[in-house]
Parts: structure tokens; C-alpha cells; sequence
């Protein structure tokens, strides 16, 4: 039921057509190789997985068009963070850091922790206490030193960027505003490139915008400006949507949505600048979408993500959402992952929205 995708070769131009008739065709795929590489960011070697881009026959068959998983729940840390992670620590020590300082008690602390590790680095992750014990667990194991402080995030966060002003060798790593973590999420795009695949639309979830601001800046480098970005969010947690509905940035007074891995007040300006740079469709689910997305993903393609991640697939999912692909026929999910959930976990939310 999943296959890796591979597409058709595409017809050759006249000037190709001579180059395979003089050398072979190896001598187009080292072309074309050549100059997908001139285009696609410098990530450090051996810091990421390039993930599989699996070919979704459920979906494929559900919406009658092709759907291409991109599955970011398989990097180490169980999220595309480690992509921006990786390209903006391994930047930082060649500036001569040795010390890292986070704030996020979620995905992007567990991918600081974790890409600090590979690059010997000291890691200080500053949660507050409402971060799950699961997470805390999941940050410690990759040695990264963890103090539990404040009541939100906002709290946590000035702490580190106290603890960073103190600290001459150590630098603040923020959760998604930065332009080297972007650099690092758009090598997603450099992959689909290398893989020959160029969609119609790219589905993900977005929630200070982040990933979105990568994939946007991945896309532009590779020229593919008629590419259709859909974000996805929570009702409860719904900044970027809200946003661009109003023509400027918009704060949410609270997160009040099961999935708090989006749970950005507000996006970056960055990404409602670039929304009007790149074709952008903001659409929002329910948490009962985004859980049950989960749920089937789970079942399709045995891959365990958070509602975060659900909003994203509930778009293809549900049968509500489905009308907003209807223009597409090669789709790319961005399967974006998470790592606060387990079995147990996953089951809660099941009957706390899916029981009738």
C-alpha cells in the first residue's frame, strides 16, 4: 500500500536529445544532477535523514489524484525540526559557539537537544512547567541539560535569553523565527527537486510559520513560483490564517486547540510577507479533523504524528476539507511528525474527540 514514487523521465529537448546521442544518457542525469545541486542549500553531512517520499495508494485512491507523502516523522528527533536545527547549530559553531540555549519545551528544544548532540555541543533547554514529562524525558536523553521554568513559554524564554546575555560562548536557538533555520527547512524542497518531482501543491501545517517560510524560500530557489502552498491550523490555534484574513499580524489571546505544537500567538512577519510573494491557500480543521487524521495515518501507514501534524493530513483525510484539493493533481504532503505522543497518548485524544 506505499510505494516510493518515482515519475516518468520527462521528453527530451533537441539540445538533450544531441547530448544523449553523443555521450549517454549518464551524461544528461550528471546535467541534471549537476545543476539541482547548484540550487539546493549546503546542509552539514550526516546531521539529517532525507526522508522517504512515499507514494499514499489510500489517499492516492481517496482523492483520485496523486498524493506524495514527504515523511519528516522519520528524522531522529521525530520532526522536520531537525532540518532547520541542524543547518543553524552547525553555523553557529563555525562562529566559534560551543553552548546552546532554547526556550521550546516542544519539537524545535527536542531537535536543538538532539543536533547539538551530534555536533558535541552543550545544549541548556529552558521548558515551562506545563511541558509534558514525555518531552522532558525525550530532551534529557539526548544529554541536553533541562530547566523547568515560568508558567508559559513566554516566561521560559526570557530566562534563556537572560541566561544567553551572561553567557559569552553560548548563543540563543529560537523555535522557528531565525533565516538559518529556514535555510535548513527548505533543503525539504532540494529533495523533492532531486527526486524529479515538482507538485501541483504542497500541503503543511504551519504555526509561527517556520516550516513555511523554508518551504517558501526552497521553492522560490528552484524557480517553481506557480507551486500552491496550503497551510493547515487548528480553529484554537489558528494565527496565520487569522492573519491573512486581516491583512496584518493578529495574536491570539490563547492557545485553546489540542494541538499545541502550533501554538503561536502570532506568526512571523516574515511568513505573511512571503505569503504574498508565493500562491498561499491558509485553511484551518477541527481538533476532531486533526486527531482523526492522526488516527488514519496511523492505520494507513503505521507513522505516529501529533494533531499538529493531523491538521495537515485532516485536509486529505476529511472529507469536508477534500473540495480545497480539487484544483491539484500532484500533491505533496509535508508529513511534519512530533514527538509528544505516544500509544497512550494518541488514545486519549480518541476518546476525548472521537467518542460519540
Amino acid at each position: 500500500r506505499v510505494g516510493i514514487h518515482r515519475l516518468p523521465p520527462p521528453p527530451l529537448s533537441a539540445h538533450n536529445a544531441l547530448r544523449v546521442k553523443a555521450f549517454g544518457p549518464r551524461a544528461l542525469r550528471l546535467s541534471s544532477l549537476s545543476l539541482v545541486a547548484m540550487t539546493c542549500v549546503n546542509m552539514p553531512p550526516g546531521m539529517i535523514n532525507q526522508t522517504p517520499l512515499l507514494e499514499s495508494q489510500p489517499l492516492s485512491e481517496m482523492l483520485g489524484k496523486r498524493v506524495l507523502l514527504k515523511m519528516e516523522a522519520l528524522q531522529q528527533s521525530g520532526s522536520f525540526k531537525d532540518r532547520g536545527m541542524a543547518y543553524m547549530c552547525s553555523q553557529l559553531q563555525k562562529q566559534g559557539v560551543s553552548r546552546l540555549i532554547s526556550s521550546s519545551g516542544g519539537n524545535a528544544g527536542l531537535a536543538a537537544a538532539t543536533m547539538g548532540r551530534k555536533l558535541g555541543m552543550a545544549v541548556r533547554v529552558v521548558v515551562p512547567t506545563t511541558t509534558k514529562p514525555l518531552m522532558l524525558e525525550r530532551i534529557r536523553a539526548q544529554q541536553a541539560e533541562v530547566r523547568v521554568h515560568g508558567a508559559n513559554w513566554n516566561e521560559a524564554d526570557g530566562l534563556a535569553r537572560d541566561m544567553v546575555a551572561k553567557e559569552e560562548t553560548a548563543a540563543y536557538v529560537p523555535p522557528y523565527e531565525d533565516p538559518l533555520l529556514w535555510e535548513g527547512h527548505s533543503s525539504i524542497i532540494d529533495e523533492l527537486a532531486a527526486a524529479g518531482v515538482k507538485p501541483d501543491a504542497v500541503v503543511a501545517s504551519v504555526g509561527g510559520g517556520g516550516l513555511y517560510c523554508g518551504l517558501v524560500r526552497g521553492l522560490q530557489r528552484h524557480g517553481w513560483d506557480d507551486v500552491v502552498v496550503l497551510t493547515a491550523e487548528t480553529d484554537g490555534a489558528a494565527c496565520f490564517s487569522a492573519s491573512l484574513s486581516a491583512g496584518e499580524s493578529v495574536r491570539l489571546s490563547a492557545i485553546t486547540s489540542v494541538a499545541t505544537s502550533l501554538g503561536a500567538l502570532s506568526p512571523s512577519p516574515t511568513a505573511l510577507s512571503l505569503a504574498k510573494t508565493q500562491p498561499t491557500r491558509a485553511l484551518t480543521v477541527s481538533d476532531t479533523e486533526a486527531v482523526g487524521a492522526c488516527v488514519s495515518l496511523l492505520d494507513d501507514h503505521r507513522v505516529l504524528v501529533e494533531p499538529a501534524c493531523g491538521a495537515a493530513l485532516a485536509l486529505l483525510y476529511s472529507e469536508r476539507q477534500r473540495a480545497q484539493l480539487s484544483d491539484f493533481n500532484t500533491i505533496v504532503v509535508v508529513v511534519c511528525g512530533g514527538s509528544g505522543v505516544n500509544a497512550e497518548i494518541l488514545q486519549q485524544w480518541k476518546r476525548d474527540l472521537l467518542t460519540e
